[in-house]
């Protein structure tokens, strides 16, 4: 079974993009599209491999949902990686992420990080 993960973004086509570079190195992936069914999957589903979170998202934010992961013992193994078009806020996240990606982000961004998260076969 490939690793989860997890892509909590409401702009439909980047998270489509992302989904397409992660399903291209092996993850499954799941693609929520706003805070509140992010909260509930993150509250009751499996802990994935890899969150990718946006921090501006409908209905619950995206710091919300990364102060809850924070909490849960569950996820201190869980790569988090954070989007954000605000560096000044990419900055403050920085020391509780393992990424930050500020929007926009480039192909060859995208296509370092995946490289660097390629789950081990």
């Amino acid at each position: 079974m490939d690793e989860l993960a997890l892509i909590i973004e409401d702009d439909e086509d980047l998270a489509n993009i992302f989904a397409e570079a992660l399903r291209g190195i092996g993850y499954e992936v799941e693609i929520l599209p706003d805070g509140r069914v992010a909260q509930e999957r993150l509250r009751t589903g499996t802990e994935p491999f890899i969150i990718l979170l946006d921090m501006h998202l409908p209905h619950i934010s995206g710091g919300e949902l990364l102060t809850e992961m924070k909490q849960e013992k569950r996820f201190e193994k869980t790569t988090i990686i954070i989007t954000t078009a605000d560096a000044r806020m990419g900055e403050m996240y920085r020391d509780q992420v393992d990424f930050v990606l500020i929007k926009p982000i480039s192909f060859v961004q995208l296509r370092d990080l995946t490289a660097r998260l390629k789950p081990k076969q």
